[in-house]
């Protein structure tokens, strides 16, 4: 069994179609999906979804991107969204320093409000890093009790030990299939017991998918690529990173 740990499957393309979604991925062996929230509206989505499937758990937060369109009261909003038994995480929350859509200034803000809220909460966070390590580390710095995981891992093997030893995990998702990724690399040094396996559904599709909507049952793909470059084999390491999504989310 495999745990899709990130997900947005209140996108259309995978919304209309979504009964057979969820059949093509039990055919590759994954059960269980954590939808992620980026802003207020698809985290009730997420919230939603997670009600009709039991197999579904969600997250809600404020994307970087999204920061610069936040209204007075949107910690209350999630708070409340939170406070449900099947909401796992504050995220997908952090920075994105590549694309800029909000200001530095402004993604720093609304990140450190809702990693106070994740403290306050006692729920671990789902965060996002795009050109961003910096001040990323620095502001978890001052976050020594929170846990949870650096999504969609793209950035450096210095990165990736500092947030280990901070108590993150490190999330892969079909970018660590593409050709001439520095990302195996990086994923061989790493211990085990932090990875985890994910999609970004519908984004980031693996090889040999790649260009194509991406779908959850895809997170096979990433965990055969681990399997790889771990000299392992599918199943193990489907055993591992499930553990590890049941710890980090408490599942």
């Amino acid at each position: 069994m495999l745990i899709d740990t990130h997900c947005h499957l209140y996108f259309d393309e995978i919304k209309n179609d979504l009964e057979n979604v969820f059949l093509r991925a039990k055919e590759l062996g994954v059960t269980k999906f954590v939808c992620v929230g980026t802003n207020i509206s698809d985290s009730k989505m997420s919230l939603d979804l997670s009600r009709e499937y039991k197999y579904v758990y969600a997250t809600a937060g404020i994307h970087p991107h999204d920061s610069k369109d936040v209204e007075l009261g949107y910690l209350n909003e999630l708070r409340e969204i939170l406070s449900n038994n099947k909401v796992v995480a504050v995220g997908e929350i952090g920075l994105d320093y590549f694309r800029n859509i909000s200001t530095p200034e402004v993604q720093q803000k609304v990140f450190i409000e809702q990693l106070e809220l994740s403290l306050e909460i006692k729920k671990p966070i789902v965060f996002h890093n795009r050109e961003s390590d910096t001040d990323l580390i620095n502001i978890l710095s001052d976050f020594s009790k929170i846990n949870g995981v650096a999504h969609c891992f793209s950035s450096s093997l210095d990165t990736a030990e500092k947030l280990i030893d901070m108590g993150f995990y490190i999330s892969f998702s079909g970018n660590l299939t593409f050709k001439n990724s520095h990302l195996p690399d990086i994923a061989k040094k790493l211990p085990l017991d932090r990875l985890l396996v994910e999609t970004d559904t519908p984004f980031l599709s693996p090889v040999p998918h790649r260009g194509k909507t991406n779908e959850p049952g895809r997170a096979r793909f990433v965990a055969e690529k681990l399997a790889e470059i771990f000299n392992s084999d599918v199943e193990n390491i489907a055993s591992i990173t499930t553990q590890n999504a049941r710890s980090v989310f408490n599942l």
